[in-house]
C-alpha cells in the first residue's frame, strides 16, 4: 500500500486522494458517486460530467449561522444534506470542480472529516476531463433521486478554530502555512472580502495553492509537492493550513497527503475570520518575521 492510499480508499477501489480522468471514464456510472463542487460563478455552470450532483459549498453544505462563509456544518445537518444527495455510506465517491482542483479539495476535506475516507479527488477537475474528449451533459448538476443512508462520524482535529491556530503558531513542532497569494501574504494586494486586513498571521509560512498545481490545475508529483512543503515548513510534519475562507486551504491538504504526510488540520475560518478586525495579531511583509515584517493589532 501507498504512502497515498489508506486502508479504506484501497477497499474502495481508489488508487489513493486522486484520480485521474481515465480512471473515472472507466468507472463512471459503476458505484461512484461524482460531485461537482464548483462555487461561485462556476457553480451551476450548465455543463456536467454525466450524472455528477451538485455539493453546494455555498449553499447547503456551509452553516450560514457563521458570519464567515464555507463555515464546516455540523454533524446532523451535514448528513441531512449527504442523504439528500443520496449518498450511501457504502458509495465511493469522487468529487470534482470546473476550475481544476480548486474547491473539490474543500469537499474531499470535509467528508473525511466526517469520517468518510472512500473519497477522491478528480485530477485537473472539468476542464481535464473535457481536454481528455470525455462527454459532458449540457445541464447544471443535480439529483432527484432516492436518499442515502450516509452518517457523519466526525474526526476531530482535521477542521480546527482560531484557537487551535493560536496554539499551533506558538508551537515549534507545527507550521501555519496560508494557501492565498504571496502578495495576499505579504499585505501588498488587497483582500477581495471587505472588511479584513492585510497580511497574514505572525509566524505563518507563505505555500500558494496554485504552486502545487502544474498549468491546467493538475496537481505535481508527489516529490516536488514535498519540497514544496519542506521549503514552506522545513522538517516539521504537524501541518495547519489557511486561505481565504477554508476552500483552497484544503488545496494544501490535498497536495501535503499525496506528499506523506499525515498530521494535518485545516482553519475553517481561515483569514476572512483571522483578518477581520479584532486583537488577532496580523504581520505585513514577504515573510512572518523577516526584516519587513510589521505586526498589528487594533
Amino acid at each position: 500500500m501507498s504512502a497515498t492510499t489508506s486502508p479504506t480508499t484501497a477497499a474502495a477501489g481508489l488508487p489513493g486522494p486522486l484520480v485521474d480522468t481515465d480512471w473515472l471514464a472507466a468507472r463512471r456510472g459503476a458505484g461512484v458517486v461524482l460531485f461537482d463542487a464548483s462555487v461561485g460563478a462556476h457553480r451551476g455552470a450548465a455543463a456536467r460530467i454525466p450524472g455528477a450532483r451538485p455539493f453546494n459549498l455555498d449553499g447547503e453544505l456551509s452553516d450560514h449561522t457563521f458570519a464567515v462563509p464555507h463555515t464546516m456544518p455540523g454533524a446532523q445537518k451535514f448528513t441531512e444534506a449527504l442523504c439528500a444527495l443520496g449518498v450511501h455510506d457504502t458509495d465511493t465517491v469522487v468529487v470534482y470542480d470546473a476550475q481544476g482542483i480548486y474547491s473539490s479539495a474543500r469537499a474531499w476535506w470535509m467528508l473525511r472529516a466526517m469520517g468518510f475516507d472512500r473519497v477522491a479527488v478528480l485530477d485537473g477537475g472539468l476542464p481535464a476531463w473535457t481536454a481528455a474528449g470525455h462527454p459532458v451533459e449540457p445541464v447544471p448538476a443535480a439529483y432527484d433521486g432516492p436518499r442515502g443512508t450516509f452518517t457523519a462520524r466526525p474526526q476531530p482535529g482535521l477542521i480546527v478554530d482560531a484557537d487551535a491556530v493560536t496554539a499551533a503558531l506558538a508551537d515549534p513542532a507545527a507550521a501555519v502555512l496560508d494557501a492565498r497569494t504571496r502578495e495576499r501574504y505579504a499585505g501588498t494586494a488587497p483582500e477581495p472580502r471587505l472588511g479584513l486586513r492585510g497580511g497574514h498571521m505572525p509566524g505563518s509560512a507563505s505555500l500558494p495553492f496554485g504552486e502545487l498545481q502544474r498549468d491546467g490545475g493538475v496537481m505535481r508529483p508527489a516529490d516536488e509537492l514535498r519540497t514544496a512543503f519542506e521549503a514552506a515548513a522545513g522538517d516539521r510534519e504537524q501541518l495547519y493550513f489557511s486561505c481565504g475562507s477554508g476552500v483552497t486551504a484544503c488545496v494544501l491538504a490535498l497536495g501535503a497527503t499525496l506528499a506523506g504526510y499525515r498530521d494535518l488540520a485545516v482553519y475553517d475560518g481561515s483569514w476572512s475570520e483571522w483578518g477581520l478586525f479584532s486583537d488577532r495579531p496580523v504581520a505585513t511583509g514577504e515573510a512572518a518575521g523577516d526584516a519587513t515584517g510589521e505586526s498589528s493589532s487594533p
